[in-house]
């Protein structure tokens, strides 16, 4: 026999239930109506399970009042279509050589595939998912970063009109990072990097990446030495030490970054924690790496 919902308290998993939601209630309160910009990677959404957590988590915070505003990448996306199509990725100091093809694939996967997976698996529950390009409304402005890595840019400025306007219509903006010149000559952008100008340009409270390691690292790669606190001098001391891995390292830059321009916190998280993005907002152990400027996250 099932029990009733008064019942399902007075059992111990029912007290549990009932601790967890009332440590949940000030993160509610204090975040409302709050921005948060969380980055996930492409690596994290090649597994559907995690995928539909990631996205019933930003429809949680969306339905309790929190302003999500969602920023993807694609690497192992966009290197799977290149090998179909014939064609061999190529990199250079962690960057994409990316030719005129390579970024016709880029904003296939990218615009046409990617993102509208993620609004579809958001919008299961409920309409509130709208997926756009960093091209549209020249929300991300480029510029070319080195001639010999082709058409990848750097943002060089947000306009953060087309976002705010969805933030104001209760939705959900889930962003391509692709960006322009403002001629009309679109540049692949590195998604952390791109995160971490928009979560800028929006003053969000918080810039969450969502990873497929389960934080910052003080020694490499071992799982032993996850860095749970930490303030944005010791990033940079991390970063300068070489400790941190190729693809941590964007990452603590874009943390750096958004950390310098009034971010007040960024999280680096693994997107293999069901629900990750809920442990880390709404309890108090929260689970990865939390950083702040002034070191009191």
């Amino acid at each position: 026999m099932s029990l009733a919902p008064s019942s399902l308290l007075k059992t111990e998993g029912g007290a549990g239930i009932a601790t967890v939601l009332v440590e949940v209630l000030p993160y509610i309160q204090r975040f409302r109506g709050k921005i948060v910009v969380v980055k996930v990677g492409g690596s994290a959404l090649t597994d559907p399970v995690t995928a539909d957590d990631f996205a019933s988590d930003i429809a949680l915070m969306h339905m309790v009042g929190i302003k999500p505003v969602v920023v993807h990448g694609g690497g192992p996306q966009i290197t799977a279509m290149m090998k179909r199509l014939g064609k061999t990725a190529t990199f250079r100091a962690g960057h994409r050589v990316t030719d005129s093809e390579s970024l016709d694939i880029t904003r296939m996967v990218l615009v046409g595939n990617i993102n509208r997976d993620i609004v579809t698996r958001i919008n299961r529950h409920g309409p509130i998912a709208l997926g756009v390009s960093g091209e549209d409304a020249d929300l991300l402005i480029a510029m070319e970063r080195d001639p010999e890595l082709g058409f990848v840019g750097d943002v060089v400025a947000v306009n953060p009109d087309l976002v705010n306007r969805l933030l104001a219509e209760e939705l959900v903006p889930v962003i391509a990072t692709v960006g322009t010149d403002g001629s009309g000559q679109a540049y692949n952008i590195n998604a952390d990097s791109g995160a971490a100008a928009i979560a800028s340009e929006l003053e969000a409270l918080k810039l969450i990446y969502l990873t497929d390691v389960e934080g910052l690292y003080r020694n490499g790669d071992d799982p032993i030495s996850l860095i749970t606190h930490a303030t944005s001098e010791e990033l940079v001391s991390i970063l300068e030490s070489g400790a941190a891995t190729s693809g941590m390292i964007p990452k603590l830059d874009g943390c750096i970054t958004a950390l310098g321009r009034g971010v007040p916190s960024a999280h680096i998280l693994g997107a293999g924690t069901p629900h990750a993005l809920l442990i880390e907002l709404f309890t108090d152990a929260g689970i990865g790496t939390m950083a702040s400027a002034g070191g009191n996250p």
